[in-house]
């Protein structure tokens, strides 16, 4: 018997396709929604360390799963992904995107908001 490695966490709906396509074995389960939703979130901040830490080379990669769980997230509730992109149009609109790379040092007023 091989060793097994315990992972215990949310994978992508081909994963255990491609295992068994390499000789491996697996064991997965179905979540329940709570569980599922918890999951998600948690890939995201995963993905999104991963992003943090990826080289100029893995930039699309790493770009490639956090708008997959975005996405994930905003079918999961239901959300529109197009509603999304209009709310985030519309913040950009109202409160400006990131291009002018401001890094606020301080300011009187107590949240960054």
């Amino acid at each position: 018997m091989r060793e097994k490695y315990y992972h215990r966490k949310l994978i992508r709906d081909r994963i255990p396709e491609l295992i068994t396509t390499s000789g491996d074995e697996f064991e997965t389960r179905v979540m329940d929604e709570t569980e599922f939703e918890k999951e998600l979130k948690k890939k995201l901040v995963e993905e999104a360390r991963e992003l943090l830490e990826a080289p100029e080379d893995e930039l699309i990669n790493e770009l490639a799963d956090v708008l997959e769980l975005t996405k994930a997230i905003a079918s999961h509730h239901k959300i529109d992904f197009g509603d999304v992109e209009n709310y985030q149009a519309e913040k950009r609109k109202k409160r400006g995107g990131f291009s002018k790379k401001l890094f606020l040092i301080w300011s009187t007023g107590k949240s960054g908001r």
